[in-house]
C-alpha cells in the first residue's frame, strides 16, 4: 500500500474501529472483512499523537499500530502467554517472577495497542481497571511479602490511570518499608503526551526511588510534544529508561537503532533494553532472528557512546526470565575481538 494518509490526520481523532481505519486511509476497503476478524481478537487504538506521525500505513509508525490480516496467522512457535505471566500471578494484578521484585498491573488499558504486544490477548479498552477490592488485595500481597524491594507498575499502561488513583497507589507503595524502588513502564509520553499533566506528575511524588521506563521503537516517535513531555518528567527528578523491541520493518537497521538511541540520550533517557520479540500470536511478520540482532548491536559498538548501547535481551518463553543475548567479544580462554572484529590474544582474561 503506497498512498499517503497525511491529509486525513488533521481530524486528530482516536481511531478504534475497522471502519475508522478505512475512512482514514490506513487500510483498504478490500481488507474490511479480514480486519473485522482481527478486531474480534485484538484491540486497536491509534491516538492523535501517533496518527500525525504516519506518512504511509507501512512506515515504521504505521506498522506498529495499524492492524493487519497477517495477525490471523499463528505459527507453532507462538503462544498466548509467551512470558508466562499467568502461572506466576499469586493474586489478580500481581506477577512475581524474580525474588526481589514484582509487577503490579492495576489496569489492562493502553493509549495505543501495539500489533506485536506480548499481552495482546489480554489488553484492550474492555480490559478495565482493578476494582477497589482487587487493588487492595494486590497491595496487601505486596505489604506481606517483605522480600519485595522493587514494584514495577505496568499493565496496560499505569499512566492511563487518573491522577487520583495513581496517587493512591504511589502513596500505598511509598508506605511499605521494604519497597525501595518504584518503576513505571509506559508508552504514554510518546503516544499521548497530553495526558502527562501537572496533576499526574504530582501523583508520582514519593520518597522512594522512582524510575520510568518508556517504550519507544523509532526515532520518529520522539515528536516535539513527546520530547517536551519527557523533559518535564526529567525536571521532576524522575530518571528515564528507554525500552525498545527489535522489529522487522521498524528498527532493524543499524541506522534506525543509532538514531533511536541517540534521540533517547538527547532527552536524558538511558537506553535500557532492546527486547527480542516475544512470540505472541500473529506477530511473525515482526520477527528478527537473534543472530541478526546481535550483528546490529555489534555494528553500533564503538560507533555510539556506551550510554546509548542497551542490553539486548530475550524473555525466555514460559516465564523463565530475561537473559542477555550479547553480542559477545570473548573467543576462547585468551582471545577477545575489538569493536572492528579484529582478534587480540591477551596474556590473561
Amino acid at each position: 500500500m503506497s498512498h499517503s494518509v497525511k491529509p486525513q490526520n488533521s481530524t486528530r481523532k482516536l481511531i478504534r474501529t475497522t471502519e475508522e481505519l478505512i475512512a482514514a486511509g490506513l487500510a483498504p476497503a478490500s481488507q474490511q472483512e479480514a480486519l473485522a476478524e482481527v478486531a474480534q481478537h485484538y484491540a486497536t487504538a491509534i491516538p492523535p499523537a501517533f496518527l500525525d506521525l504516519i506518512d504511509q500505513p507501512t512506515d515504521p509508525i504505521g506498522l506498529q499500530v495499524i492492524p493487519s490480516p497477517d495477525e490471523l496467522q499463528v505459527t507453532a512457535a507462538e503462544r498466548s502467554d509467551p512470558i508466562g505471566d499467568n502461572a506466576l500471578s499469586p493474586v489478580p494484578g500481581i506477577v512475581h517472577r524474580y525474588a526481589d521484585r514484582a509487577l503490579l498491573k492495576p489496569l489492562l488499558v493502553c493509549p495505543l495497542y501495539c500489533r506485536f504486544c506480548f499481552r495482546r490477548e489480554h489488553v484492550g479498552p474492555d480490559g478495565g481497571v482493578l476494582d477497589d477490592a482487587a487493588l487492595e488485595n494486590a497491595l496487601n500481597w505486596l505489604r506481606t511479602h517483605p522480600q519485595i524491594q522493587e514494584v514495577i507498575l505496568t499493565g496496560g499502561d499505569p499512566l492511563m490511570l487518573s491522577p487520583r488513583r495513581l496517587g493512591h497507589i504511589m502513596t500505598a507503595l511509598s508506605a511499605m518499608p521494604h519497597v525501595t524502588t518504584i518503576r513505571l513502564h509506559t508508552r504514554v509520553p510518546v503516544a499521548a503526551p497530553e495526558r502527562v499533566t501537572e496533576a499526574l506528575m504530582d501523583a508520582l511524588e514519593s520518597d522512594k526511588s522512582v524510575w520510568m521506563a518508556v517504550h519507544i521503537n523509532h526515532v520518529r516517535e520522539m515528536s516535539p510534544a513527546a520530547q517536551a513531555c519527557l523533559k518535564r518528567l526529567v525536571r521532576r527528578g524522575i530518571p528515564l529508561l528507554g525500552q525498545s523491541v527489535l522489529l522487522r520493518g521498524v528498527n532493524d537497521t543499524e541506522e534506525a537503532l543509532e538514531a533511536l538511541f541517540r534521540s533517547m540520550i538527547a532527552v536524558r533517557m538511558r537506553p535500557y533494553y532492546l527486547h527480542q520479540l516475544d512470540p505472541a500470536p500473529g506477530t511473525a511478520r515482526f520477527h528478527v532472528p537473534v543472530v541478526e540482532g546481535q550483528r546490529l548491536l555489534a555494528g553500533l559498538r564503538g560507533r555510539v557512546t556506551g550510554l546509548a548501547w542497551p542490553t539486548y535481551v530475550l524473555d525466555i518463553p514460559g516465564g523463565y526470565g530475561k537473559v542477555p543475548l550479547g553480542p559477545g567479544y570473548v573467543e576462547g580462554p585468551t582471545t577477545v575481538r575489538d569493536p572492528e572484529g579484529t582478534p587480540h590474544v591477551l596474556d590473561r582474561l
